[in-house]
């Protein structure tokens, strides 16, 4: 599945479920580990888990398999890393003290690739 296609059905799934402040960055220039990122909030532990669960569960009906998922035993941030896409999930506090959108914006505003 192309990048572009697999970032609209995480940002799919996300939305499925009232994913929060939903954001998409191109990082391929950044970096060589991934395409994109999407970054979402959920509400709680469990909606956070909830939203991750989805992101896995919708990729796999389409055959794509995570490479990996970190955090679900807490459930505070859980990233799950599709290849090409890398999806973290996290609380709203947790998100703000990370600041992953500061950290990784510096070239993808250029871009133009947010959303």
């Amino acid at each position: 599945m192309r990048s572009d296609k697999l970032k609209k059905l995480v940002v799919d799934a996300l939305n499925e479920l009232k994913g929060n402040d939903i954001i998409s960055m191109n990082v391929a220039d950044l970096s060589s580990v991934t395409d994109h990122m999407v970054i979402a909030c959920g509400t709680s532990n469990r909606h956070v888990k909830s939203l991750a669960d989805n992101v896995i569960d919708k990729c796999k009906e389409q055959g794509v398999h995570p490479l990996g998922t970190e955090g679900i035993e807490t459930s505070e941030w859980i990233l799950v890393d599709l290849g090409d896409v890398v999806a973290h999930i996290m609380l709203p506090a947790t998100r703000q003290f990370y600041d992953l959108e500061r950290l990784w914006d510096m070239d993808c505003a250029a871009s133009g690739d947010q959303s």
